[in-house]
């Protein structure tokens, strides 16, 4: 079942386009990952899907639902969460606290879901009453994560989420998102480590000056040698 559906999507800020004619699409339980050089329009798809960029023309849909248009609010309701490249944690809070505001727009805060939440990520539980600015990088980017997760999105897209990791750190993260795509959630995911990214996904999009180049399942874009030549470093 189609969970995702973005056709033909023009989008960009005020009177920057930045994307033309883009086509994306993520399956139930799929893991997609978008790679490309940087200012392809990377992460300005992933902005306009959750309404964070301005959309000229074309639709998006979500579960079968026309959601184009509709402000970032009002699509977290229909079960995507979004994760930032930066800036995704409020480092003057609490780790819970933090965990309290991902889940905002509920009533109650879940203690199942917080729970699951601990299962992904333990050392958030460990550190549950320290200040998010305490926590290093990836505690940071698991946090950020654990928040997006506290409303059980049936979609989690993620911008970058191995920038600025040390290097011992990025399969950590990888393993992570496997982790949550493996529980039934999936991952729509902008990542500048293409070749980890594409080796870890179901089906990769290589974007390139805002438009659609390649679609195909990961490990085939990842060893198509014109994809590798232009987009891998060979």
């Amino acid at each position: 079942m189609t969970l995702l559906d973005v056709v033909d999507l023009d989008a960009g800020y005020g009177d920057l386009q930045v994307l033309y004619d883009v086509d994306l699409t993520v399956e139930a339980g799929e893991y997609v990952a978008v790679v490309g050089p940087n200012g392809a329009g990377k992460s300005t798809a992933m902005k306009a899907v959750f309404g964070l960029a301005d959309r000229f023309d074309g639709s998006i849909s979500f579960d079968g639902e026309d959601i184009t248009g509709l402000a970032p609010e009002q699509v977290i309701r229909r079960g995507l969460s979004y994760v930032p490249q930066t800036e995704n944690v409020f480092p003057s809070l609490t780790v819970e606290e933090n965990l309290r505001l991902g889940a905002y727009v509920e009533d109650e805060v879940s203690e199942d879901r917080k729970r699951a939440v601990f299962e992904r990520f333990p050392v958030l539980e460990e550190r549950l009453d320290e200040r998010a600015g305490s926590l290093s990088g990836g505690q940071q980017q698991m946090l950020a994560m654990g928040c997006a997760l506290m409303l059980d999105p049936d979609l989690l897209l993620l911008d970058e989420p191995s920038a600025g990791l040390a290097p011992d750190l990025v399969d950590e993260m990888f393993d992570r998102i496997d982790a949550v795509n493996d529980g039934g959630t999936s991952v729509l995911m902008v990542e500048q480590n293409a070749k980890e990214a594409l080796r870890r996904c179901d089906r990769g999009y290589v974007l390139a000056s805002g438009e659609n180049r390649y679609e195909d399942d990961g490990e085939v874009l990842l060893t198509d040698e014109e994809v590798r030549q232009q987009f891998l470093g060979g």
